[in-house]
């Protein structure tokens, strides 16, 4: 296996992996280790069945339901985000981490390419590892003791999925989910912190107004997502994008109205955060 950064920020390619053969223990905990040396990895020529998917995703951590969009038929943990020809929105397309909304949110997410656009349609990655250490050492002060409310139900966001929870939503699940976590997060494998507010999910911060919270709040989601602390990933067929959802945010670029762009996903189970 080679190991190849694609940008100063964070981002790996790897390849001479095949993950049609499966991974024995030590391959996967090499694969793991890629992943949290730089936040999110990728990997190209990966035809997979569903079945070999979730393999894979087992093969990293404990595959978990996304909640508000059915699986795919016979894997429930595995979800289509697609844009079709006729919408003009995308799926998630903001600036998020992974439904900060739950109790417990995702440790890190999978994406495998199905179809792609002919142009367009890349996925912006950003480093919250850096988008913290940059900060001034009075903002880390202000900042390290606060607590943000993370909501399901802002507007931006809910825009982004109402395609698909038409077509292929959980009925029963069609409620807000709240959860309270901290501004700055702890990384619990890696021991580094990290900025784990966004502006898809984060409504504003205990203890403050909305009026008080929103001007700080601003402030960090523009800084969090500074081109510096980016890379972009170009998509093709069969191609893997693995995330580490803890300190690492993304945003799918919504530039190819017109086309079709179907991945499949599977999100992987995390910890509350601390």
């Amino acid at each position: 296996m080679q190991i190849r950064k694609i940008a100063g920020a964070l981002g790996a390619e790897l390849s001479g992996i095949d993950l049609r053969q499966g991974m024995d223990a030590t391959r996967a905990a090499e694969v793991r280790q890629a992943l949290l040396d730089h936040q999110v990895i990728f990997m190209r020529n990966q035809d997979l069945t569903p079945q070999q998917f979730l393999d894979f995703a087992r093969s990293m951590g404990e595959p978990i339901e996304y909640p508000f969009v059915k699986g795919v038929e016979g894997f429930p943990f595995i979800i289509e985000v697609k844009k079709l020809k006729y919408e003009t929105s995308n799926f998630g397309g903001i600036w998020h981490s992974d439904t900060t909304y739950l109790d417990e949110p995702p440790m890190g997410s999978m994406l495998l390419s199905r179809e792609v656009p002919p142009y367009g349609g890349d996925t912006l990655f950003a480093n919250q590892y850096l988008a913290y250490d940059t900060l001034s050492a009075e903002m880390k002060r202000v900042i390290d003791p606060m607590i943000g409310i993370s909501t399901s139900s802002k507007a931006d966001i809910s825009r982004t999925r109402e395609d698909r929870i038409r077509s292929d939503g959980k009925t029963e699940n069609l409620r807000e989910y709240r959860a309270e976590h901290p501004v700055v997060r702890t990384h619990p494998e890696t021991g580094r912190r990290a900025l784990y507010v966004n502006t898809a999910h984060t409504a504003g911060i205990k203890g403050m107004t909305d009026e008080e919270s929103a001007p700080l709040l601003r402030f960090l989601f523009e800084h969090q997502v500074r081109p510096e602390f980016t890379c972009r990933w170009a998509w093709e067929p069969n191609a893997i994008a693995f995330w580490d959802n803890r300190c690492a945010q993304h945003n799918p670029v919504n530039d190819y109205h017109g086309f079709q762009r179907v991945m499949q996903r599977i999100t992987l189970k995390g910890t509350k955060p601390v």
